[in-house]
């Protein structure tokens, strides 16, 4: 088992957990033109945890990294929102908000490589 891989897995374990710890926070950026934020939350976070786990699992493997990918993909919009609207979180710097943008990029990247045979 790699480190990157147990990381990975750590991450999005540890983050889809805080979707049900911290509610509120996750359901205040999801953008106004998606529906039933709550449920997107807990959808979302349950997502996390499950390609987390299933990373480390040879036989899901690439199926949850693939998922870990389109679930990194459909998050962008809130990334997106949170920058646009940095003043509703004015606690945060403005460039902190607007980094997270690209950080989807090597995120999505080392998702990706664990879609491949013999990762």
């Amino acid at each position: 088992m790699t480190v990157g891989r147990v990381l990975l897995a750590v991450v999005f374990v540890v983050g889809g957990l805080l979707h049900f710890a911290f509610t509120a926070v996750y359901v205040s950026i999801v953008p106004p033109f998606l529906p039933a934020p709550v449920l997107l939350v807990q959808v979302s976070g349950v997502a996390e945890v499950l390609g987390g786990i299933g990373v480390l699992v040879p036989w899901t493997r690439r199926l949850a990294a693939w998922g870990l990918v389109a679930l990194l993909v459909a998050i962008t919009p809130a990334n997106v929102y949170m920058a646009v609207e940095h003043a509703r979180w004015a606690a945060i710097p403005a460039w902190v908000l607007w980094a997270r943008v690209p950080l989807q990029v090597p995120l999505v990247w080392w998702a990706w490589l664990y879609t491949r045979k013999g990762k």
